[in-house]
């Protein structure tokens, strides 16, 4: 990959194995959206973003190189193999079939914190919708951050978010999720979680830890591990990985999250995540299992 600084505006060449639209619309990040020029802007650690793409030529633009190496080079996980994954992977047809279609994924290194509020905010939701509550949850509570000559705002932290009320939630018109919020708020401010200590666990423990906020079950714990902490040898199963995983794997016979889970992990060990991810774009886009 070729770095080169222009007007303000940063060039990589020769990026491979990258694409916006498989990387951003396969459900592991809510504040990136495309605009009508086919850019995409969004908002990631503090920092607003618009990115394009031209075939292997990436523009960030009014981003300095110091940000790119501090902030977006990590964000998009320049720093994996991804050709390695893919051609592992690809010894199962299936996935190799998966991969072809969604061949630009990308899982993104997002903040832990904004990791576990949006997939809390995710449970039993759709994505535009999903979207638009982090949004308002930003805009009221998160920092103004001026950009390209508009007005964006930073995901809010612990300590922005630290004793509201479900009253004040109510703008963000979260519903029932509001109660899941104010406890994972709760209880990372009376320091039974915090950020540190779950890093510190292994996967299966850090699912535990998790999972003892109200509100995040297997599902959301698993999104959590595996777009928060980038631990791929989670797996997370949501209606589209089930009929999938139903239809290619188990001849189209309905089977448990657990047992899919166990599949999964016999399957594809520590490169769960990565072929999740393949799944859950080639099934969604395709409809799969849906007849």
């Amino acid at each position: 990959m070729n770095i080169e600084t222009k007007n303000n505006d940063l060039i990589l060449e020769n990026v491979s194995d990258f694409n916006l639209t498989h990387i951003f619309d396969c459900g592991q990040c809510f504040r990136f959206n495309q605009n009508d020029d086919g850019t995409y802007t969004g908002v990631a650690k503090g920092k607003a973003l618009t990115i394009s793409q031209t075939h292997d030529t990436v523009i960030l633009y009014d981003t300095s190189e110091e940000d790119f190496k501090n902030i977006w080079y990590d964000f998009f996980d320049f720093d994996r193999d991804y050709k390695k994954i893919k051609d592992t992977l690809s010894s199962d047809p299936i996935m190799a079939d998966a991969i072809k279609f969604g061949s630009g994924i990308r899982i993104l290194n997002q903040d832990l914190w904004e990791a576990i509020i949006s997939f809390i905010i995710s449970s039993s939701n759709n994505i535009p919708r999903i979207k638009g509550i982090v949004e308002r949850l930003c805009q009221n509570f998160g920092k103004k951050i001026e950009y390209m000559g508009k007005t964006y705002y930073s995901f809010p932290t612990l300590d922005e978010l630290q004793g509201v009320t479900a009253d004040d939630l109510s703008v963000i018109r979260a519903g029932f999720r509001d109660k899941y919020i104010i406890d994972a708020i709760d209880k990372f401010s009376r320091g039974i979680l915090s950020v540190d200590y779950i890093n510190s666990l292994s996967t299966a423990e850090a699912k535990n830890a998790l999972m003892s906020i109200k509100g995040v079950g297997n599902k959301v714990s698993d999104c959590i591990l595996l777009f928060g902490m980038n631990r791929a040898n989670s797996f997370p199963v949501d209606v589209w990985i089930k009929r999938i995983m139903e239809f290619c794997y188990f001849n189209n016979e309905e089977q448990s999250v657990k047992t899919i889970c166990d599949f999964a992990n016999s399957k594809f060990g520590t490169l769960g995540g990565y072929a999740q991810q393949y799944l859950f774009f080639y099934a969604r886009e395709n409809k799969i299992g849906t007849e």
